[in-house]
């Protein structure tokens, strides 16, 4: 009997997610000089604002004597890696599965990739409006949240049929 095909392929949107986080990171780190000089893309909702991030999301821990750049390295390699197991048992045509998974891996590998080359993460997209502000982040965030929303989504609607 042959296996069914599993959904590794969707590793590949991993690695455009990669790409694209790294190519813009290094766009960002030759454009936005000097750091923490906004950019207006669209003013009053959007900058290009370098930032480095040596914590997690938000700057959790940013302000740690530095032992949790290896904390964060090695969650990122634990999730990544259990993720990728969930894909090779997640049948091939299942997207609402295999693309969010697909997604997080590439936006915690393209994380992993700054902190393990210097020590942090660069961001650059800054989103506000009047006194709000979000914090800066980039395009591997991007991958980490719309996989994991497009997860929780997905799944809160599973299995639900039109009556």
């Amino acid at each position: 009997m042959k296996p069914k095909p599993n959904a590794l392929i969707w590793l590949l949107l991993s690695a455009v997610v990669i790409v694209l986080d790294q190519l813009s990171k290094w766009w960002a780190l030759a454009a936005l000089q000097p750091a923490g000089t906004p950019h207006p893309v669209i003013p009053g909702f959007l900058n290009w604002t370098l930032a480095f991030n040596r914590g997690a999301a938000f700057s959790f821990l940013a302000n740690n004597d530095g032992w949790q750049r290896w904390f964060f390295v090695l969650l990122a390699v634990v999730i990544s890696g259990v993720l990728v197991v969930w894909l090779s048992r997640t049948p091939r045509g299942d997207w609402k599965t295999a693309m969010p998974l697909g997604l997080i891996v590439g936006g915690a590998l393209g994380n992993l990739i700054d902190r393990l080359h210097a020590s942090q993460v660069t961001d650059f997209i800054h989103v506000y409006f009047r006194e709000w502000n979000y914090p800066v982040f980039n395009l591997a965030d991007c991958g980490i949240t719309v996989g994991a929303v497009m997860l929780v989504v997905f799944g809160l609607f599973q299995g639900k049929t039109k009556a």
